[in-house]
């Protein structure tokens, strides 16, 4: 696979590092619109080819696959472009600010044939996958309730740098800079862990969401500090469980944790992640009369850069897909609009109403 690198900072190197440890992955090119940005990063990974827009690396052609690793308002125009010059696309989440670009992204990816993943970091968690795969095997029988969580706290804690002057966490903070707040960043990975690890999909949501006052007047410089802080939602699955899902960045002693737990009538599990680990725990058959619980080991699983490759080398798409991360960013979208209505969202009522006949897309899916 020859791979464009479409954005060169933190989170590229991150994929870039991943990418150049799998065989028959060469990256043969990069894109940025910084020049010292691109020669830094290219240097780095001795990237020959170096491009300041799209269009010139386009032109240029001698590559079959892309990672779209710009900001999130970026993301549709640029993989559209490649898209239509044929690439296969490996894209960052969000893959748009709204549904509607989401779900052009994803018919135009369809509609020609590439491959399109999304890059949902946290199906690389392993105790994720085998969660899951409990479920589907029935070790929990019937789920009744699902509890999820996404702590950071970077509104907090210095740890990560300082938010208050770097211009690649203010972004974060700001509509008008492209951001949909904690919801729309890091919303869409809990969404994904609860629906995913818990084998089922979401059908209604009522969502409340937060914005505290961070700086005199609620700006700093250029960037109004209006995007949600936190938010709380819950949920209906279409198994008949009901969801709590929450995420903020105000949370003390939590650099970045997700936790899922899952209740059945014969068992339960917890799954939690955090920078130095992952771990899955669970309450099954006699240890549930005295609630004890256990750790369960996991193997290891292939993380989405490794599929991603394996499915351009073989013509065979893999998952997330970009219709699977559209389909998160209409739970989002509608999540918005029932915190501003103060009511309770039908996701699939919503789809019937909301969208044209001849645009109509099969019923909301949060499972891949």
């Amino acid at each position: 696979m020859r791979l464009l690198v479409l954005g060169t900072g933190v989170m590229a190197k991150n994929q870039v590092s991943n990418f150049l440890a799998i065989d028959g992955v060469e990256v043969v090119g990069a894109v940025d619109t910084d020049q010292a940005r691109l020669d830094e990063f290219a240097d780095h990974f001795s990237i020959e080819k170096r491009f300041r827009s799209l269009d010139e690396a386009i032109a240029w052609g001698d590559f079959d696959s892309a990672t779209n690793v710009t900001p999130d308002r970026i993301h549709h125009p640029t993989s559209l472009a490649l898209i239509a010059a044929g690439k296969h696309v490996f894209c960052e989440k969000p893959l748009a600010e709204h549904y509607a670009g989401a779900l052009e992204m994803t018919e135009a990816a369809e509609a020609a044939g590439v491959i399109n993943m999304v890059n949902l970091t946290y199906r690389n968690v392993a105790p994720l996958q085998r969660a899951r795969e409990m479920v589907l095997a029935g070790e929990l029988g019937t789920i009744r309730h699902v509890e999820a969580s996404y702590l950071q706290s970077w509104l907090v804690s210095r740890a990560w740098g300082d938010w208050r002057t770097e211009s690649r966490w203010l972004w974060r903070l700001s509509t008008g800079h492209g951001s949909n707040g904690v919801l729309g960043d890091v919303g869409i990975h809990i969404l994904d862990f609860a629906a995913y690890g818990a084998a089922t999909d979401i059908d209604h949501v009522f969502a409340r969401l937060k914005t505290f006052n961070k700086a005199p007047g609620g700006q700093i410089g250029e960037y109004l500090l209006d995007a949600n802080d936190s938010f709380t939602m819950s949920v209906d699955f279409t198994n008949g469980a009901l969801g709590v899902i929450h995420a903020t960045r105000w949370a003390t002693g939590h650099l970045n944790e997700l936790k899922l737990r899952i209740y059945g009538e014969k068992g339960s599990l917890e799954v939690t992640h955090r920078p130095d680990g992952s771990e899955l725990r669970g309450c099954l058959g006699d240890d549930i009369e005295n609630a004890v619980w256990r750790d369960i080991e996991v193997p290891e699983v292939l993380t989405n850069y490794q599929r991603f490759a394996e499915a351009v080398r073989t013509g065979k798409q893999d998952d997330p897909t970009f219709r699977h991360a559209a389909n998160l960013q209409k739970v989002i979208d509608l999540a918005i609009v029932s915190e501003k209505e103060r009511r309770e969202v039908n996701l699939l009522a919503a789809s019937e109403q909301e969208t044209p006949a001849d645009k109509r897309t099969p019923p909301l899916t949060i499972v891949v």
